[in-house]
C-alpha cells in the first residue's frame, strides 16, 4: 500500500497512525537537515505530543540546503511529507508508526528568497539543525569561525542570495527585527559537544562581519540551548525498504529505521516559547553538560573504539563486532578504566546501568548499524568523541593504551585495505589528506599525529602516548586485530 493521506486508514491494523488531523497543524519550526536522525528523534517527540492532542501548532517545514536534499524533498512530496519510522529491535515492543509532524519541505536552490521569507515568518519560533559535526564551520584546532571559507565570503558579499546556513539565517533575522518579529530559539539537536554554545558562536562570528547592528541584536534575542541527543539511526537501505513492505505492507519511498531506544535531555532555553515535549519523554535541565559528557565520552567514544578495529577484521556491521567476545571485553575496559573516572555524576542515571545499556544497543541485530556509517567523518568524529578523553588520560598520567588503539585503527582503516585483502573507500570530506598522512610507515605517528586540527598539542607531546600509538599500530599492521587485541586486554588484566 502505497503511503499517503489517502491510504493511511488502509494500512494493517499493527501500524500506528497519527491521532491528530493533519489538516489541522500549523508549522512553528523549520528544520535544517532532514534526514534520518530528525525524522526518528525531533519529528518522532513532536509527533508523539500530537497524538496526545497538544502540540498541533508546532509542525515542522523541513529544509534543505544542499542539491542532494531535492530526492528527500521529493519522496516527502510524493507520499503527503508523510513517512514511517520503523524500529528495529529484539522486542515486541519496537513500533511501527506512521508520523505526520513534518508539513513542508523547502530547498535553498529553488529559491533563496522563499526560504528567507519562511525564516521570517512570526509563526516560526524554533529553527532547529541536523547539519553534521563539520556543519558548523568551526575548526576544531584553535575553536574559531573559519570565516575565510569560500561559501562563507560569498554569503558576506551577497547578503540576500545566501547559500549557506548563516547567511540564511542573518537575511531571516535581520528582517524579523527590521520588522519588530520577536527573534526564534535556534536549536542544534547535532551530535557535538556544547552543541548550542558551538551555533552561537558560529552565527555571531559570521554576523559580526555582516553587520555589527544586527549582531548585537542576534546576541541579545536568540536563545541556543545545548542538547543531548540520542538514538543509533542507521541509513535507510533498500532492504529496509523492502522489509517494511515485505512485513507490513507499507510501500514507502523514504522510511527511517532505528533502535527502539530514544533520549533527548535539553536546556529549557527558549525565547518564544516550545512543545511540551517532556510530556513525551524528554527531559529538560538547567546544564546538560553531565548527560553530554556520558553520551559523548561513553557512547560515541566506544563506537569509534569499535568501529575503526571491526572493519579491519572485516566486519560491516556493528553487531557483528559486539558478537566477537573480545570486542565487548575492549569496550568495557575502555568504558570503565578509560572514560567512567572522568565523569561527573550524572542526575538520574546509574553509569554501570547505561554502559549495559549501550552494549545490549550495540549488539541489536535487527537494526544492522553499518559501521561505515560510523566510520565515516572520523577526522572530525576523533576530535570530538575521543582526543577528549586522551588528554584527560594524559593530563592524568594514565595509561593510555587502551585509547591510543582507537587512533591506532583509524590510522590503519585510513589505509582503505581490510586484513582480509578487501578494499574500501575513505567516506571523509578529507579523506585524501588523511591518507596522505599515513602512506609512510616510517612517518606515520610523526605526521599524523601532529595535525593540531585533529589531535590538539597535548597528544603530539606525550612521548608516552606517541610510543603507545606506534605499539599498537605496528600490532595491528603485522599480528591482525585479534592478536592486538588479546595482547592489551592481556596486559589491562
Amino acid at each position: 500500500m502505497k503511503l499517503n493521506r489517502h491510504n493511511l486508514h488502509h494500512l494493517a491494523p499493527e501500524v500506528r497512525l497519527p491521532a491528530y488531523d493533519l489538516a489541522e497543524i500549523r508549522q512553528g519550526m523549520v528544520h535544517i537537515g532532514v534526514g534520518g536522525f530528525h525524522r526518528a528523534h525531533q519529528a518522532y517527540y513532536t509527533d508523539a505530543l500530537m497524538n496526545t492532542g497538544e502540540g498541533l501548532d508546532w509542525g515542522i517545514c523541513g529544509v534543505g540546503l544542499r542539491a542532494e536534499d531535492r530526492r528527500a524533498r521529493d519522496d516527502l512530496a510524493g507520499q503527503d511529507c508523510l513517512f514511517t519510522l520503523f524500529e528495529l529491535g529484539d522486542s515486541a515492543a519496537a513500533e511501527v508508526r506512521v508520523i505526520g509532524a513534518i508539513r513542508d519541505m523547502l530547498l535553498a536552490e529553488d529559491g533563496a528568497q522563499a526560504l528567507i521569507d519562511k525564516l521570517a515568518d512570526p509563526q516560526i519560533r524554533i529553527v532547529s539543525l541536523t547539519i553534521t559535526e563539520g556543519g558548523y564551520c568551526i575548526d576544531d584546532s584553535s575553536g574559531e569561525f573559519m570565516a575565510h571559507l569560500p561559501q562563507i565570503q560569498h554569503d558576506l558579499a551577497h547578503p540576500q542570495q545566501p547559500k549557506t546556513l548563516f547567511g540564511f539565517l542573518c537575511a531571516a533575522l535581520a528582517l524579523r527585527r527590521t520588522a519588530g518579529v520577536p527573534a526564534f530559539t535556534l536549536m542544534s539537536c547535532d551530535n557535538l559537544p556544547h552543541n548550542g554554545a558551538v551555533t552561537r558562536k558560529a552565527l555571531l562570528a559570521f554576523a559580526r562581519q555582516r553587520d555589527a547592528d544586527l549582531h548585537d541584536w542576534i546576541a541579545a534575542n536568540v536563545s541556543f540551548p545545548n542538547a543531548m541527543v540520542d538514538r543509533i539511526t542507521p541509513m535507510t537501505s533498500t532492504a529496509h525498504r523492502l522489509q517494511l513492505h515485505d512485513q507490513h505492507g507499507i510501500d514507502d519511498a523514504w522510511p527511517v529505521v532505528c533502535e527502539p531506544f530514544a533520549q533527548w535531555v535539553l536546556e529549557d532555553q527558549f525565547v518564544s516559547g516550545r512543545p511540551a515535549w517532556e510530556k513525551v519523554g524528554v527531559q529538560f535541565t538547567d546544564d546538560v553538560t553531565p548527560y553530554e559528557e556520558m553520551k559523548i565520552k561513553l557512547l560515541n567514544g566506544s563506537h569509534l573504539a569499535l568501529t575503526y578495529l571491526g572493519f579491519l577484521k572485516g566486519y560491516r556491521f556493528v553487531h557483528e563486532t559486539m558478537a566477537d567476545p573480545l570486542f565487548v571485553a575492549y569496550m568495557r575496559a575502555y568504558m570503565d578504566l578509560d572514560v567512567t573516572p572522568q565523569l561527573a555524576p550524572v542526575p538520574g542515571i546509574d553509569l554501570n546501568d547505561y554502559k549495559d545499556t549501550l552494549v545490549a544497543r550495540f549488539s541489536n541485530r535487527a537494526i544492522a548499524d553499518q559501521l561505515e556509517r560510523v566510520c565515516s567523518d572520523g577526522s572530525s568524529k576523533l576530535p570530538k568523541f575521543s582526543v577528549p578523553t586522551l588528554n584527560r588520560l594524559i593530563a592524568d598520567g594514565r595509561d593510555t593504551e587502551r585509547a591510543a588503539l582507537v587512533v591506532a585503527a583509524w590510522a590503519l582503516y585510513l589505509k582503505g585495505v581490510d586484513e582480509n585483502g578487501a578494499t574500501y573507500s575513505i567516506p571523509d570530506p578529507r579523506a585524501g589528506f588523511c591518507q596522505a598522512l599515513v602512506a609512510d610507515d616510517a612517518l606515520i605517528g610523526q605526521r599524523l599525529l601532529a595535525v593540531e586540527e585533529i589531535f590538539g598539542t597535548a597528544i603530539p607531546a606525550s612521548a608516552e602516548f606517541t610510543a603507545a600509538f606506534e605499539r599498537c599500530y605496528s600490532s595491528l599492521r603485522d599480528d591482525g586485530v585479534t592478536r592486538t587485541l588479546e595482547r592489551i586486554l592481556a596486559r589491562g588484566r
